[in-house]
């Protein structure tokens, strides 16, 4: 399906000449495959732990001025459908990166603290008219995690499909948020995932219901039951896509890490996730919206199935030093042409225990493999936790000075 145009109007034009791009300008022209005026430099999501830390607690804002990366705003703005008997959860307050929860009589859901020595413990419950689900997250000052799974048995699903709530995009307030940021940077939202604690694909938000190795097992013992399964939560996303048209974002995300190769296989892709994240790229495409696609972990036995599916960026091109498995001189032959690419750097490596000279030939190497020719964003392979301030700042430094 061909992209629809850009419902601002705003398709980066080939740069002839060496004038200086806006932020904005300069992604806009890698994600449509074009040269900028320098390489486009920035972070994946810039962790609060990281923040706090290192930077006393500053903003994202005041961390991509210091540095002099390419800033990006993450949005997540949700709106319920108040014909449909939702409203905003009025017990919820969004943590980080979180929109504010839909819910309705039928589909409520409250939290509990769970008493844990180790971790901060919270179940939360899902109340329905015919059956409670429960799951429970767990956090340290680093990040959170699933510790109980919400689909426990198989017809759970049944449960979701009755009476979970369909967010849409609240496209006011995701264009007045684009208007006041206007050129400092790239607007970056999600695929709506699911309550608490989801993902944007498919695939990855019934992983992150189900578990993964019982969802790898479910795809031999019952696909039949999984396919019932993705085409619930495909739904819930499709109806959020459909909303998103006249919303001014710049790219939205979708996909997810267990859909990699080192988690499945080429068969799983095809049968249990491209045919449900491809029609959501096409959709998308025709709401006027860019997707990237977000595949943490092994890429490289999948590059041209995932760039078949169409979306207009790839990420993150995980390095084999930090457990992935990319080349990215490769990845930049098989698929450049057709995607632009985002990732590629080791900041495992790159940005602690090394010198500022060791981080700018890292840079120069990943300018060198995927850089030329354009359609390329400089950017670490997912976010960092901890980090030497002054090898960040060589790192936005030296791509600065990667010029086109």
């Amino acid at each position: 399906m061909p992209r629809a145009e850009r419902v601002d109007g705003t398709e980066a034009k080939q740069t002839q000449d060496n004038r200086s791009l806006t932020s904005k300008q300069r992604f806009i022209a890698a994600l449509t495959r074009q040269k900028a005026d320098r390489l486009p430099v920035t972070t994946h999501h810039v962790m609060p732990y990281f923040l706090k830390k290192y930077m006393n607690g500053i903003s994202n804002d005041e961390f991509f001025d210091l540095l002099g990366l390419d800033p990006i705003r993450w949005l997540s703005v949700f709106k319920p459908d108040k014909s449909a008997g939702e409203y905003f959860d009025p017990n919820h307050v969004p943590g980080y990166l979180e929109a504010q929860r839909v819910v309705s009589d039928n589909w409520r859901i409250e939290h509990e603290q769970v008493s844990d020595p180790r971790y901060e413990t919270v179940r939360y419950k899902f109340i329905t008219p015919k059956k409670t689900l429960t799951t429970i997250l767990q956090s340290n000052d680093h990040t959170t995690w699933v510790s109980e799974r919400l689909v426990k048995e198989k017809t759970d699903i049944d449960i979701i499909a009755e009476f979970a709530t369909q967010p849409k995009c609240d496209v006011e307030e995701v264009n007045r948020q684009a208007a006041a940021y206007g050129e400092r940077g790239m607007l970056r939202g999600f695929v709506n995932s699911f309550d608490v604690y989801g993902q944007p694909g498919c695939w990855q938000d019934a992983s992150v219901l189900f578990g993964i190795e019982d969802l790898i097992m479910a795809t031999f013992e019952d696909p039949e039951w999984v396919h019932v399964y993705l085409k619930i939560i495909f739904e819930r996303k499709r109806t959020y896509i459909r909303s998103l048209e006249g919303a001014r974002y710049d790219v939205l995300e979708l996909g997810g890490g267990d859909a990699s190769s080192t988690v499945i296989s080429p068969e799983i892709l095809d049968e249990f996730v491209a045919p449900y994240d491809a029609p959501l790229i096409d959709l998308a495409h025709s709401a006027g919206q860019r997707i990237v696609y977000h595949t943490c972990g092994g890429m490289m036995p999948f590059l041209e199935r995932l760039a078949a599916m169409n979306p207009d960026a790839m990420e993150t091109f995980t390095p084999s030093a930090m457990g992935g498995d990319m080349i990215l001189a490769e990845a930049k032959r098989r698929i450049g042409e057709k995607v632009c690419m985002i990732g590629g750097f080791d900041q495992f490596h790159y940005f602690k225990d090394c010198t500022t000279e060791e981080t700018r030939k890292a840079v120069r190497k990943c300018f060198d493999e995927a850089g030329r020719g354009g359609g390329y964003i400089l950017c670490p392979s997912d976010h960092f936790f901890d980090a030497d301030v002054e090898l960040l700042k060589a790192f936005a430094d030296e791509a600065r000075r990667c010029a086109y």
